[in-house]
């Protein structure tokens, strides 16, 4: 049997003779017409031009960036969807580089020499997962994870060989609208079969995630214990480590998972932050300046890794190597909004380390210029800029910037840390009198929204809402409200395609914040029946985003 002629594929491979390779053997086996890319920065460029329904990527690239870091940044950024198959092809066989990548699920990984009929299996088979699945990942699509695991339900009988994969997309899907408890029992439905790693890794999130720690700890201390390679738990009892007050044991943790699998840029910047955090900033610098380099040949290289690389520098003295990674930050992506901005920040860090006030007070002046695009710098660096405004007797700015923060990162973990940082230095009054004060801007928002639903003013609701939700991008409670707005709207004025996607896409940003908030069952139920009274169906949504 060969694959379907129709079938898009992309092939990203550096060599023209491996490229003329695959052309045959593709051919062969019933790919007319795959396209290439002959490095990850193309390939990137056509996946944003145009869907794929298979990648057969190389692992070793040749530009700096190979095969593993594509698809660690196509995954992050969405670049993707879940029914684009990713196939590695490679002749690594270097443990710590598969172990990378196979972390970030490919959907094969295939080593040379290959064969065609060795490929034209593993893509058969690859291609028939992909279509059982295929339809919840429709409806995921267009927001109705509730159907997504009724569709689970049933596709269980119909497809045996696939049974617990479907069990654990039913858990995950659980999981993604708040239904915890669902999503452990499902867990431990899986497990009182077999163990497997990954169900016991979701057993613990769910522990974690409704604060079970000694519970989730044990869970994540045994399975190591068999599965001592087993890199997505270390980062697992990395993050239960943080949130129990024990930086120094996540520093461990992740410094192992990182010895094993060392080649995850996402990684080694968390290792590099929180390293900072705790005093080693020798370990800071090492983890931080691997990340800086590997950035150099991605697209989304982020400027605040220079800031923190910088940081670690400072830390140990080191003020010559800090300037060299300023100049490198200013001369690379100093031209970018964002580089602008951390260039800044880094000059006021820079002067203030050596004492020069005035400075560090002008450096710090230019940064705040930026105004909302502050909002773009991560929760850290932003508590840190606000530390630096104290430092500068730009105590009004700090108060600012401060208010900012609440109001557009509401999420538990950021308030615990601000509170515990000004607490530090004995501003817990003026915590307290902001986060006052943005509850009762909340109130009002979302009294005022609601106040026009009542009325029957669905159109003032939705604008009303939608407008405090840019207002407080971060604030689940918001977040939530904006949305309802909108299903309302939908309710009793029929349904609206713009309304329907901005509705999912705020429950899906109130999901990151908040993922064991009791509101999202009852609003993804809410949509699910709108989505049925309609009848909505997935190919239509498809249809029409391919049309456009």
């Amino acid at each position: 049997m060969l694959l379907p002629h129709e079938i898009d594929v992309l092939v990203v491979e550096s060599q023209a003779t491996m490229r003329t390779q695959l052309r045959t053997m593709l051919n062969s086996i019933g790919v007319e017409s795959p396209q290439f890319a002959v490095s990850a920065t193309m390939a990137m460029r056509k996946l944003r031009e145009q869907r794929f329904d298979l990648i057969l990527c190389e692992y070793n690239l040749g530009d700096g960036q190979d095969g593993q870091h594509l698809l660690e940044d196509l995954r992050q950024h969405e670049i993707i969807p879940l029914d684009t198959l990713f196939v590695m092809i490679t002749g690594e066989r270097n443990y710590e580089r598969v172990t990378s990548a196979c972390e970030l699920l490919p959907n094969d990984y295939i080593l040379k020499p290959l064969t065609a009929e060795t490929l034209r299996v593993r893509l058969l088979r690859a291609l028939e997962k992909r279509d059982a699945f295929l339809p919840a990942w429709q409806l995921m699509r267009i927001g109705d994870p509730v159907g997504a695991i009724e569709y689970c339900r049933i596709a269980r009988d119909e497809h045996p060989t696939l049974l617990v994969d479907f069990m654990r997309l039913e858990a995950e899907l659980h999981a993604s609208i708040g239904q915890v408890a669902e999503a452990e029992s499902r867990y431990r439905e899986i497990l009182s079969a077999r163990s497997i790693p990954w169900a016991v890794l979701g057993l613990a999130r769910m522990l974690l995630l409704r604060k079970a720690y000694i519970g989730a700890e044990h869970v994540l201390d045994e399975v190591l214990a068999r599965h001592e390679r087993f890199i997505e738990a270390y980062e697992l009892l990395a993050r239960l480590y943080e949130e129990t007050g024990r930086p120094e044991q996540a520093c461990t943790t992740l410094e192992k998972a990182t010895s094993l699998s060392p080649y995850r840029s996402r990684r080694l910047r968390q290792l590099g932050t929180l390293a900072l955090s705790t005093g080693d900033a020798a370990s800071a610098e090492r983890n931080l300046a691997e990340v800086v380099q590997r950035g150099k040949y991605s697209e989304f290289r982020d400027p605040e890794d220079h800031i923190r690389l910088l940081q670690a520098q400072l830390a140990q003295q080191k003020v010559d190597d800090a300037r060299s990674t300023l100049n490198d930050l200013e001369r690379n992506m100093g031209r970018q909004a964002k580089g602008e901005l951390c260039a800044a920040v880094g000059n006021a860090l820079l002067h203030a380390h050596q004492q020069d006030k005035a400075a560090a007070r002008q450096a710090m002046v230019s940064a705040l210029r930026h105004g909302d695009r502050i909002r773009e710098l991560s929760v850290a660096l932003r508590q840190d800029l606000i530390s630096s405004c104290l430092d500068q007797q730009l105590d009004d700015q700090g108060s600012a910037l401060l208010a900012d923060l609440m109001r557009t990162s509401a999420d538990d973990r950021t308030l615990e840390t601000t509170r515990a940082a000004l607490k530090a230095r004995g501003l817990d009054q003026l915590s307290r009198e902001i986060e006052a004060q943005i509850q009762a801007e909340v109130k009002s928002l979302v009294t005022t929204g609601a106040e026009k639903a009542h009325a029957g003013d669905y159109e003032g609701a939705v604008s009303e809402m939608m407008n405090a939700a840019r207002k407080m991008p971060g604030n689940p409670h918001v977040l939530f409200n904006a949305a309802l707005a909108l299903l309302r709207h939908i309710e009793h004025r029929g349904w609206n395609d713009a309304f329907a996607v901005q509705a999912r896409n705020l429950i899906q940003r109130a999901q990151r914040l908040s993922p064991a908030n009791p509101r999202l069952a009852a609003i993804t139920a809410f949509m699910h029946e709108l989505i049925k009274r309609y009848g909505i169906r997935p190919e239509r949504v498809m249809q029409k985003t391919r049309t456009a």
